[in-house]
C-alpha cells in the first residue's frame, strides 16, 4: 500500500513488517476516525481544518516507521534484546497508528463535555483488548499476546523505555505528526519544523544499568536545534491555533449544549434523537462499546441539530447558534491573577442573570493553559561524543529558559448581547 499524503508525501505501507497497517486501516474501528474532525470544531475559525483522526493515524504510524529505520541505524551496542526487532516494531507501528481509536466526536471536546465520560485513552485500550472488536482480533491472529502489549505501549508503558516515549513523550509520533498536519490543514507557518533533521538526531540515550533499555536522547549539540524548533513549533501552535478565540467559545458553546442536554435528560426530559451512548454515559456514568462506536462528529451534529426543536428554550437557542455559526463572544482577562478572573467571571454572570439569561449556559470562563516543555518529567537527554549527557534544558538557553513554564490564556465568553455590558463592568 502506497498512500499519497498532503503533510508526507508518498506514505508507503510495503514491507512485511508494516503488513499489520494495511490489515488495521481496513477495520470499521479504524474507518470510523474518518468521521472525527482532528480538531473538533476549529474549522469554525480556520476554515481548512476539515482533516480527520484517520489522517493524523495514517501520519503517525509513517513517522513511527521512520523512527525505526532511524533507531535501527544506531542501536549497534545495545545488546540483542534491546535492539528492535520484527516483533517490537509491530508493537511500535500498531501503536502509532491505533493510538487515537477511541476519540469521540469532536475529539478531546466530547470527553471534557460530558461528566463522567471515560477518557479517549480508555475507550481505546478497550477497543485494542475487545475480542470481539475488528482491531482486537487482527492483533490477536499475528500474536494472542500483541493485543496487551499494544494497549500498554498506547499508554506510554514498554520494556524499551525508548519506544515508550516515543509512543508517549516530549518527542512522540503523535506531535510529530499533529503539529505539521494542523498547521497545513489552519494555513499557519507556526507549527512547521524540520522533521528530518529531528529525527536524523534521534539516539539512545546512557543508563546506569545494563540490563536497562535506554531512553531516546539528542546527538550532540547539533541535534539541540531540531529540538528547539520542535518545542517552539508547539508552543506556537497552542498560542495561535489551539487557544485561537472562536474555536475556544464554539467549544465551550458546545459543552454547554452537552451539559444542559446531559441535565435535561437527568430531570426525565424527552429529547430527540439522543445517540445511545450519550444517555448511557449521562446516566451510568459509561457506556457498550458498540454504542460508544456508534459515536463519530455527523451523530453528534445530527442530534444537536433535532434538539434545536427542544421545548427546552436554552438548548433550542444554543444548538441554532452553533448550526448558523452565531458564536459567543470573548474577553482576555490579561494579567488578572485567579481571584481577579472569578471576580470577573461573577460580574458577568451577574449581568446575564439580570438580563434574564440562564449564567450556567450563557457566560463561561475559559482558562487554557499547556507547558511546552516540562523536561524534569522526561528521560531525554542530549549526549555528546565523548559519552557526556545532559538535560535539553541545560544545554539550549531557550529551552532552559521555556523548562516547567505554563502558557495561560484566559477569557471570559459570553453571548454577544451581553458583551457591551460585561465589557464595561470588567474594565471599570
Amino acid at each position: 500500500m502506497i498512500l499519497r499524503d498532503p503533510v508526507h508525501g508518498l506514505i508507503p505501507f510495503d514491507t512485511a513488517e508494516d503488513e499489520i497497517v494495511v490489515r488495521l486501516l481496513g477495520t470499521s474501528q479504524m474507518q470510523r476516525l474518518r468521521r472525527i474532525r482532528q480538531l473538533g470544531v476549529a474549522s469554525l475559525a480556520f476554515p481548512g481544518a476539515e482533516h480527520t483522526r484517520f489522517a493524523h493515524a495514517i501520519g503517525s504510524a509513517h513517522v513511527m516507521k521512520r523512527l525505526i529505520t532511524r533507531l535501527r541505524d544506531v542501536e549497534g551496542n545495545l545488546p540483542p534484546h534491546q535492539r528492535l526487532g520484527k516483533e517490537a516494531a509491530k508493537e511500535a507501528l500498531a501503536a502509532a497508528l491505533l493510538h487515537d481509536v477511541g476519540h469521540g466526536p469532536l475529539s478531546h471536546l466530547f470527553e471534557d463535555a460530558l461528566v463522567g465520560a471515560p477518557p479517549h485513552e480508555e475507550w481505546s485500550t478497550r477497543i485494542i483488548l475487545d475480542g470481539d472488536s475488528e482491531v482486537s482480533r487482527i492483533l490477536a491472529a499475528e500474536d494472542p499476546r500483541l493485543p496487551a502489549r499494544v494497549a500498554a505501549l498506547v499508554l506510554g508503558r514498554h520494556e524499551c523505555a525508548y519506544l515508550a516515549r516515543a509512543v508517549s513523550g516530549t518527542v512522540d509520533v503523535d506531535r510529530c505528526d499533529y503539529l505539521l498536519r494542523d498547521a497545513h490543514a489552519t494555513g499557519v507557518p507556526y507549527g512547521r519544523y524540520d522533521l528530518d533533521w529531528l529525527l536524523r538526531s534521534l539516539t539512545f540515550g546512557k543508563t546506569e544499568r545494563s540490563d536497562e533499555a535506554p531512553p531516546l536522547a539528542i546527538d550532540g549539540a547539533k541535534g539541540i536545534v531540531s529540538l528547539e524548533s520542535f518545542i517552539l513549533a508547539r508552543l506556537f501552535m497552542f498560542q495561535q491555533v489551539y487557544f485561537h478565540k472562536a474555536a475556544r467559545a464554539a467549544e465551550w458553546m458546545i459543552r454547554a449544549i452537552l451539559s444542559r442536554a446531559a441535565e435535561l435528560l437527568r430531570e426525565g426530559v424527552k429529547l430527540g434523537d439522543v445517540p445511545a451512548a450519550i444517555a448511557s454515559i449521562v446516566t451510568h456514568r459509561g457506556a457498550p462499546l458498540g454504542d460508544y462506536l456508534e459515536l463519530d462528529d455527523g451523530v453528534l451534529f445530527g442530534a444537536m441539530h433535532a434538539w434545536e426543536s427542544s421545548g427546552d428554550t436554552i438548548l433550542s437557542d444554543l444548538t441554532r447558534r452553533i448550526r448558523s455559526r452565531s458564536l459567543f463572544k470573548t474577553l482576555e482577562l490579561y494579567g488578572m491573577d485567579e481571584p481577579a478572573r472569578v471576580a470577573a467571571f461573577q460580574t458577568a454572570r451577574d449581568i446575564a442573570k439580570r438580563r434574564g439569561l440562564s449564567p450556567q449556559s450563557y457566560v463561561g470562563l475559559d482558562v487554557a493553559t499547556d507547558t511546552p516543555f516540562p523536561d524534569q518529567d522526561d528521560p531525554l537527554t542530549v549526549v555528546f561524543p565523548r559519552g557526556e549527557s545532559r538535560k535539553p534544558g541545560d544545554v539550549s538557553f531557550l529551552l532552559g529558559r521555556l523548562r516547567g513554564e505554563t502558557v495561560t490564556r484566559a477569557r471570559l465568553i459570553f453571548a454577544p448581547e451581553l458583551r457591551d455590558d460585561i465589557r464595561a463592568a470588567v474594565a471599570a
